[in-house]
């Protein structure tokens, strides 16, 4: 458990909903982990998410005020509540197209922290058309996380911010909707199957993908030395192997997503996507070993956080080569 446990949730100087209002103090900082908080909300169809910030705050509050394992029951009956929405298979027809044919808007969503503070942050959601990896749209917005970080339940945390996100894009540019995301985690690779792509991706109805770059070690995968020597065995772009659990299922894939990188990244289901098409689909988005969605993301959520606290310097790298490039953005406190 890091900064911000559970003891002392009430965010100084306001209530949890009002503390997303809050701004940064400090340089950036990565989060660190991989995982799970929760608000309702309503498909990809246009509909509105009337109710779901009630919802959001509601339990937050619960959090504030309850011990912390009645919390973290709470917070492992709607993991079970939404896990049950959960769709492994291809739902689109740009899916199961070996060229992905139809698919011309990939997103990314990323959360980063202000150094040495573990509740100031910036959530970031970028849009890149398909196949040219080319940025069209990016939200930046300074959020307060209020509720802790807690192993398996980071969607406790972030998500609510990039539900917030996506519903912007929805409300303002719906013909720049994505049309799959990539989240920086894992899907259905989780301790409760449950993980931070299946949770953002229930919660928008949006095809989800997670790509985490540590292995999460749940049911019986440990980054052994047996682990270790199969990723030895990786030695070009697009080898892999699977993630067998001791339940004796596939979690996910270990992938080597560029021919320079030593390290795999770890590639499950997220939400309405079979892992085959998430493989394709996330080594189609590398130029590098990050899948750019991702990598933009998080690199104009840092490159926000600087420009917001008035430190000088160049832009971030990767964001200066689409200075020129038709971009929509909706930055902002």
């Amino acid at each position: 458990m890091r900064a911000g446990a559970l003891r002392g949730l009430r965010p100084p100087g306001g209530s949890v909903c009002e503390a997303r209002r809050a701004g940064p103090t400090g340089p950036t900082e990565r989060r660190h982990g991989n995982e799970g908080r929760t608000a309702p909300a309503r498909g990809a169809s246009g509909s509105d998410n009337t109710g779901r910030d009630a919802r959001d705050c509601a339990m937050a509050r619960e959090a504030v005020g309850r011990p912390a394992e009645e919390t973290f029951s709470l917070w492992k009956r709607e993991q079970a509540r939404l896990k049950a929405r959960v769709v492994d298979r291809d739902t689109e027809a740009w899916q199961r197209d070996p060229a992905f044919s139809g698919l011309q808007r990939v997103g990314g969503v990323d959360v980063s922290f202000v150094k040495g503070d573990s509740v100031s942050a910036c959530a970031s959601l970028v849009v890149l058309s398909y196949p040219e990896l080319e940025v069209v749209y990016e939200d930046c917005r300074m959020v307060s996380l209020t509720a802790p970080y807690v192993s398996g339940f980071l969607a406790f945390r972030e998500v609510p911010f990039l539900v917030d996100a996506v519903r912007r894009l929805r409300e303002k540019e719906p013909c720049l909707m994505p049309q799959v995301l990539l989240v920086d985690g894992n899907g259905v690779l989780h301790h409760r199957g449950f993980g931070v792509a299946c949770h953002l991706g229930v919660l928008t109805d949006l095809p989800c993908v997670g790509v985490a770059k540590k292995l999460l070690q749940v049911d019986g995968l440990e980054n052994n030395a047996q682990h270790k020597e199969k990723i030895q065995l990786l030695q070009a772009r697009g080898d892999s192997f699977p993630l067998m659990g001791g339940s004796g299922t596939i979690l996910g894939m270990a992938l080597k997503s560029h021919d320079h990188s030593t390290k795999p990244l770890y590639v499950s289901v997220g939400h309405k996507m079979s892992l085959e098409a998430a493989m394709r689909l996330t080594l189609g988005c590398c130029r590098f070993r990050i899948p750019e969605p991702v990598r933009q993301a998080d690199i104009r959520s840092r490159d926000y956080i600087r420009r917001t606290l008035g430190v000088p310097g160049p832009p971030a790298p990767g964001r200066e080569r689409f200075r020129n490039y038709p971009l929509t953005s909706c930055c902002g406190d």
